[in-house]
């Protein structure tokens, strides 16, 4: 018997005191650490490369801020906005993510490790080519999930609702979405190393069928 998925380990976030810092004051390839951002809008900022350590982001906008190769490290992001978020080959380690309102969120080629999402509604959550090790998503509406060519271990979708999941040439392992309300997957051979229900079994059985040529009469 198969042994079932072994669930993400996320590291607790314990934030110590934090600098109220205007956000308005970031910018490119900068290092900060321990500083709470609040109410800022950082639409169209650049702010490629910049690392942030044990910082917290609150109310914050997003749109169309540049942070291509930006880290994340034990922080905190709170009811952050952004229609379009430009976050390829970001890294987060150790980060919480709360009632984010993303629409295109391009996190193509990404780092992941120890991330929590919870609640929140994202459109397009593009995470392609991306290496994942222990990522739970909770509470989280999603229209579409894009995990194509990701490599990622212990991922955890629970009691998200997803429209589209796309796996195609996926290496997952230890990836449970079985309290997961989700409509369609593209790309079934990725789904090895996927836990699902029977309710998932039953509403995937035609897309199954299809791809393994099988004729049901």
């Amino acid at each position: 018997m198969t042994a079932p998925a072994r669930p993400p380990r996320i590291s607790p976030l314990s934030l110590p005191a934090l600098d109220a810092i205007d956000g308005r004051l970031l910018i490119d390839r900068d290092e900060r650490d321990r500083e709470h951002y609040r109410d800022s809008d950082l639409t169209g900022y650049d702010l490629t490369g910049t690392s942030f350590t044990e910082c917290d982001f609150s109310s914050v906008t997003l749109d169309d801020a540049q942070l291509r190769g930006a880290r994340f490290s034990e922080s905190r992001i709170t009811d952050s906005f952004a229609p379009s978020l430009l976050a390829a080959r970001t890294h987060w380690r150790e980060v919480l993510i709360e009632n984010p309102r993303w629409g295109s969120a391009e996190l193509f080629e990404a780092d992941l490790a120890s991330v929590y999402v919870r609640g929140g509604k994202i459109d397009y959550l593009n995470l392609r080519a991306s290496k994942i090790t222990d990522l739970l998503i909770e509470d989280c509406t999603i229209t579409d999930l894009d995990l194509g060519g990701c490599r990622g271990t212990r991922i955890e979708l629970r009691n998200c609702r997803l429209e589209t999941l796309d796996v195609t040439r996926a290496a997952l392992a230890d990836v449970d979405i079985r309290s997961t309300f989700l409509r369609t997957v593209t790309g079934l051979e990725g789904l090895r190393g996927v836990t699902i229900d029977e309710y998932q079994l039953s509403l995937f059985a035609p897309l199954f069928a299809t791809h393994l040529g099988v004729v049901v009469d």
